[in-house]
């Protein structure tokens, strides 16, 4: 009896360590719609021990998840957004880790002649001049805040935008989606883009252009703001995500011979 008394407290402890060894992240739905996310969490749960749940959101609802203690870190692509959740003391740092960029998608035929674009704000005036269908994410995520600058430069505002303008409220992969049934023009991050299979007659038909630049950074929640988050394991996280081993992975993954990410990580 003594035994099995010592076996089951000893795999309570076990069963309790376990449970100690898993964190919860708020990634977007751009980082998520790569498969990158499936490449990378085996490894490290392999490596490390730790299952990370991943809160699927845009940028701007994964910071409200951190404001609020739900997650113990972010991993989001919106600098100016990340730098005022620092500044609120919501997060303890800012780590950047790898980068894509952003591209312009729409149709084969172009109507509104993207491709031909002098930079991404001339792509947005042709596209708006020409008044073709055009899918915003419209849920305050990175990508949306991107595009929202974008159109801020080219001296646009879609407040007055006629009907061709539609703002879906929905994540990359359902913006696609929507976009591809349209026929329509629609900002994406290249990962999301080549990982989609429902391109129909879309195509890539602007990039290049530095100001679609896209940066993704770690930022673990502040456990002065959230006693509760599981800080030494977002600081775990970080570490490997920085690693060697990580860089790797990153680098290596591609779709149809593509890179979809950059490692640029500072040791």
């Amino acid at each position: 009896m003594k035994h099995l008394i010592i076996a089951a407290v000893a795999s309570m402890a076990m069963a309790t360590a376990t449970l100690a060894e898993e964190m919860k992240m708020a990634v977007t739905t751009s980082f998520h719609n790569s498969g990158l996310a499936e490449i990378l969490l085996p490894e490290i749960k392999n490596d490390l021990g730790l299952d990370v749940q991943l809160l699927v959101v845009g940028t701007g609802q994964a910071l409200r998840l951190g404001e609020a203690g739900d997650v113990d870190a972010i991993l989001v692509h919106s600098k100016r957004a990340e730098e005022t959740f620092l500044a609120g003391g919501y997060g303890t740092h800012r780590r950047e880790i790898m980068y894509n960029d952003f591209v312009i998608i729409g149709p084969k035929a172009d109507p509104a002649g993207v491709s031909g674009a002098a930079d991404a704000a001339n792509a947005l005036q042709k596209i708006a001049g020409a008044e073709t269908a055009f899918v915003s994410r419209g849920d305050d995520s990175g990508t949306h805040k991107k595009e929202l600058s974008l159109w801020a430069s080219a001296g646009l505002d879609p407040v007055g935008f006629g009907d061709w303008y539609r703002a879906v409220g929905a994540g990359m992969g359902a913006a696609l989606n929507t976009a591809s049934g349209m026929d329509g023009y629609i900002m994406s991050d290249r990962a999301s883009w080549l990982n989609f299979g429902n391109k129909g007659g879309l195509a890539l038909l602007f990039s290049g252009d530095p100001v679609l630049f896209n940066q993704y950074a770690y930022i673990p929640v502040n456990p002065e703001k959230h006693g509760h988050v599981k800080n030494s394991l977002a600081v775990q996280l970080e570490a490997w995500l920085v690693s060697q081993k990580a860089q790797e992975l990153i680098n290596d993954y591609q779709i149809n011979g593509e890179t979809l990410f950059v490692f640029n990580a500072k040791q």
